[in-house]
């Protein structure tokens, strides 16, 4: 696997923080810093996800995806996931994630509850390369709700 993040800067105040990822499979990321007031020429322009959010948003696709494929693989017709992850970060540098929280909303028909929870631990502590890496910094909790359609 491989990526090239290129800063989309230039020179003066108004330089920015943004960069874009080119990722090896020939897909584009935007990313860019939050505005800094005191100091502009540090700051971005908020005008695309910080590189820490992404972060978080691809550990919840790599879970997500361990959870509906899990799921697929028990033939139970799961007809929806997502998970909303919330995060502490450490105070000083390096800002490291602390704490994460992942809730799961899982739909299906006939959905079996313990299905759902076993994909969740599986991907947990086997199969999700993001969230066990993440996990020798952070304390990972999940929660999830079935919604049977």
């Amino acid at each position: 696997m491989e990526c090239t993040v290129s800063w989309t800067g230039g020179t003066g105040a108004r330089s920015g923080m943004g960069f874009i990822a080119e990722t090896g499979s020939g897909h584009v990321l935007v990313m860019d810093g939050a505005p800094d007031a005191a100091k502009p020429e540090n700051g971005g322009q908020n005008l695309a996800p910080r590189p820490m959010e992404t972060v978080l948003a691809g550990t919840g696709g790599c879970t997500a995806y361990d959870v509906v494929l899990i799921l697929k693989r028990g033939r139970h017709d799961v007809r929806g996931c997502s998970v909303k992850l919330t995060s502490e970060r450490a105070a000083t540098d390096p800002k490291v994630f602390t704490k994460i929280h992942m809730h799961f909303t899982v739909s299906g028909l006939g959905l079996p509850e313990a299905a759902v929870e076993r994909a969740i631990a599986m991907s947990h502590e086997k199969y999700c390369s993001a969230t066990i890496m993440l996990g020798k910094t952070a304390e990972i909790t999940t929660s999830f709700e079935l919604v049977q359609v």
